[in-house]
Order: structure tokens, then sequence, then C-alpha cells
């Protein structure tokens, strides 16, 4: 504990007591320790992260999920309860699709990533609730069957403006994939895309949600809007999360 807080972990005890509970044998701890007190992030020390009471395996170059994204998992599960056919578009270690999957029972879940790290990383997360998982850009990953069927489309797409890069955590500019953190000039490019493309893959009624940031929603919500859709803004003040939701025809 006193080598992760020298190395500034504010959560140092609980870091520790996770370390050891986790670690096959005391070496096994001082190599973890030595890895977390070096700045990789606790995640991907232990191998997983925990999301909407899952662990979700993560590894090196895979973006690890956020807890403030639960708030997007809640949303979907609140607009569509009977969904069948569900979409984790962007999907990373897949986590969004796996939790929807988990809390919709029975469903047909598909998830898809640009990254093969991270297409590889959500096989084994998705693979017990049968989701197939697909290599792609955006809808260019995704079977053309789904046209027209998906009831629930997440799509946690990047969202930084490329010239933040700079200004995030550590933890999250030297050790996750920029293709899943770069968003472009306003941080909209990929939004922006997913909006445009959704309606011809949404069921009727169906749903995109969405991640992003309190100053890019007004425009966030107008891309959504442009492209058809129902729109409205669902906002977390507690987990800092604001999440844009369309609805299709």
């Amino acid at each position: 504990m006193a080598a992760l807080r020298a190395a500034g972990c504010v959560f140092a005890e609980d870091e520790a007591e996770l370390i050891l509970a986790v670690a096959p044998t005391p070496d096994a701890a001082a190599s973890m320790v030595e890895r977390r007190a070096a700045g990789l992030p606790l995640e991907l020390v232990v191998g997983w992260a925990g999301f909407l009471g899952r662990r979700i395996a993560v590894e090196p170059g895979v973006f690890v999920p956020r807890r403030r994204t639960e708030f997007l998992v809640e949303q979907a599960l609140a607009q569509a309860p009977g969904a069948a056919v569900v979409v984790d578009l962007c999907c990373g270690s897949g986590a969004v699709g796996a939790a929807l999957a988990a809390g919709l029972g029975e469903v047909e879940l598909h998830a898809a990533d640009i990254d093969p790290v991270a297409v590889r990383c959500a096989r084994r997360n998705v693979a017990d609730l049968g989701g197939q998982v697909h290599t792609g850009d955006l809808f260019e990953a995704l079977p053309g069957g789904l046209r027209g069927r998906i009831d629930v489309l997440a799509a946690n797409v990047p969202y930084v403006p490329t010239g933040e890069i700079g200004l995030l955590p550590a933890e999250a500019r030297d050790h996750e994939p920029r293709v899943a953190l770069d968003g472009g000039a306003d941080g909209l490019d990929v939004l922006r895309r997913v909006a445009a493309g959704a309606p011809g893959w949404l069921a009727p009624g169906g749903c995109l949600l969405a991640e992003t940031s309190r100053r890019q929603a007004p425009a966030a919500v107008a891309a959504f809007t442009g492209a058809g859709l129902r729109t409205r803004l669902a906002v977390s003040e507690e987990r800092c999360a604001h999440v844009v939701i369309g609805v299709g025809p």
C-alpha cells in the first residue's frame, strides 16, 4: 500500500486490497503493485473492470469501460425493455452490449469495433451471452440482415476533441487506444456519422443512444434531430453522464 500511496494512487488502500485478493502469489502481487505504481490503470493490472455488477475482461490496448457509461445502459433498458435485437457499436471491451443482454434476457446481440484488439476482447465478454462480434468501421462491420431490425443501437463513440487528447489523465492518454478517444475537431465526428446512418438500421420505434459531454450535448442533440430521430437528452449529474437518445419512426 505504501508503494501505491507514494505513486499518488488516491484509493491506495482499496487498490491494495483488490490486488491482494486477486493475485495468485505474493510475487504476483508485488509485480501487480509495481505495474500499478508505474501508472498502468488498475483495471489493466487486475485484468477486469466492474460494470453494472459484471466483471468485464480488459487487456492492454483496449478502452476501459467507465462507470458513467452505466447510465447509458440504464437509459436503454428503460427506453426499450422489450428489445430483441441489440447492437453495441464502437464496442471496445463489449461492456455495454454484455450489460444490455444481461438486463434484457434473451436477445440477439451484435457488437462491432474497428480495432481488432477490442474485437478479441469483446468476444470474451459476450460469448456466454451468445453475442457475435464484428470487425469494421461502424455500420460497415454489421451483417446486412440487421438493416431495419435493431431495437437498441448503443454507440459509445469516441468524443474527445483532437486538440484535448493531451489534456486527458495519463491513464487514458498513455494506455488507451487513440481511436477509442479521438472524436475529431469538435469531438463529434463519429457521433454525426452514427446518427446519419442509424435510421436505416433501426427497427420501427428502435432507439439510438450515445454518450457525450455537457458542452457537446446541444450539437449532439442537433445531429440526432437532423437525422430524423425524435431526440431527448438524459443527464445524471451524480455521474457526470450525458446521453443522447434518438427514437426512429
